[in-house]
């Protein structure tokens, strides 16, 4: 009788379903969405970008300016003031120095909110690396 006993448990644990590969699975899957997820920028606002026929795209931007239809300037998803263009650029470019800055403004945007937000930037990044986002 004790051997039948042994042989039923032996059974069980061998019929046992073991759920840490898929556990590791899954917790890699969530540190990929994690890491992926912290790079992507956005604005904070949606935009009409004018068209272009010569447009090229910048892979270097560390700086995204929105400047929406009623001439309200979005960085990081929040709402700023003209006034604080300057610092908020001067902020996010030290994070990588390398990097440019995009300006996405929309086509009923006034130019002189895109002729402040302009004159910002450059005094914060070289000219060359600053750009205006459109659409192709």
């Amino acid at each position: 009788m004790r051997r039948s006993f042994l042989s039923e448990s032996a059974g069980e644990e061998e019929g046992a379903i073991d759920l840490t590969p898929m556990l590791d699975v899954v917790f890699i899957m969530l540190i990929f969405f994690i890491v992926t997820a912290t790079f992507i920028k956005e604005t904070g606002v949606e935009v009409n970008r004018p068209p272009a026929s010569t447009s090229n795209k910048k892979d270097d931007t560390t700086v995204l300016i929105a400047i929406s239809p009623d001439n309200s300037i979005w960085m990081d998803k929040r709402r700023i003031d003209v006034r604080s263009v300057k610092a908020n650029i001067q902020r996010l470019h030290a994070e990588n120095p390398e990097g440019g800055v995009v300006i996405q403004a929309d086509e009923l945007a006034s130019i002189k909110t895109f002729t402040a937000v302009l004159d910002a930037a450059r005094e914060v990044v070289d000219p060359g690396k600053i750009s205006l986002s459109t659409s192709q």
